[in-house]
């Protein structure tokens, strides 16, 4: 059965209309209390504003290709264009936290327009959301309790500032507390790494170099079911490499299997590791090596 058109959810105003929420105090920025949010089952939907969550006991909802079940308390964030569906409720489940919905338009002229794009976690799927410790789950409650009486208050010319400036407080802690779920979610990254290592091998091990060339940082991270960003920054900060060094790694490791173990001129081996040009390949060899593949094969005669 063919899946439905997402439908578009252009304004706060629109998506309180769409969850059965009153009309927002303000068109541009809304906190609103995920108990009283009614979810549409079975909806894809795409937002034309940032939202940040933090649910617990939510329904299953699927962000990209991802699900994931909210059983306990996490945060996850959303970026303008993203696509998210909401699928039925199987059981009764008890439901708490808050929807922080952003306009871009309410950042106008503020340093945060651009500053927000750097926040990479908007871009992660579902599955890579934040898990938060009690004491971090107050720090984040706490700011966004206060952006949310300062547009209940009366409004005005210091109003947006103070509400930027907690905007960034907030963005800023959940970047820390991402950054250390990459260090305490050790089991769960080390098998990242496993995986990745694997997926490698078996790459540079098959045919697909001829078929497909080079993998690509996405190849991967579509192999693996996470986003690009959140692997880049993962690797990042269990290795200090990129998805891409780590690729190139592997492939320099074949190289020299190839140059040391066969008679394969430079331009074959790089022919068989997915170089167009053979150029390419000893510019990448020598980078890597400081050596250029003969002069690395003539180090074994």
């Amino acid at each position: 059965m063919k899946s439905k058109k997402p439908i578009r959810v252009n304004t706060i105003t629109e998506f309180h209309r769409l969850v059965g929420l009153p009309m927002p105090e303000h068109p541009l920025i809304s906190i609103v209390d995920y108990t009283q949010v009614k979810e549409p089952a079975g909806i894809s939907a795409v937002f034309g504003f940032y939202s940040v969550s933090l649910k617990r006991g939510a329904n299953k909802l699927i962000y990209g290709q991802q699900k994931y079940d909210f059983d306990g308390g996490v945060m996850f964030f959303l970026t303008p264009n993203q696509i998210l569906q909401a699928q039925e409720i199987t059981s009764e489940v008890e439901r708490s936290g808050w929807v922080l919905l952003l306009h871009p338009d309410f950042l106008w002229n503020a340093s945060l327009a651009k500053k927000i794009k750097q926040f990479e976690y908007f871009d992660y799927s579902v599955n890579e959301a934040l898990f938060l410790s009690e004491k971090e789950e107050t720090t984040v409650n706490e700011i966004v309790k206060n952006i949310s009486q300062e547009y209940h208050t009366n409004i005005d010319k210091h109003s947006q500032n103070v509400i930027i400036a907690q905007l960034e407080l907030l963005f800023t802690y959940s970047q820390r507390f991402y950054e250390r779920q990459f260090i305490t979610r050790k089991i769960t990254n080390d098998k990242v790494l496993n995986r990745l290592e694997d997926v490698l091998t078996d790459y540079f091990n098959n045919e697909d170099l001829l078929l497909k060339g080079l993998p690509t940082v996405h190849h991967i991270a579509n192999t693996l079911n996470i986003s690009t960003k959140y692997l880049s920054n993962l690797l990042k900060q269990l290795t200090g490499q990129t998805t891409q060094q780590h690729i190139h790694n592997k492939l320099i490791e074949k190289a020299k299997e190839k140059l040391s173990t066969t008679d394969l001129s430079a331009s074959e081996i790089a022919y068989e590791l997915g170089f167009e040009h053979s150029q390419s390949f000893s510019k990448l060899f020598k980078s890597k090596t400081n050596f250029s593949p003969l002069e690395f094969r003539q180090t074994f005669n």
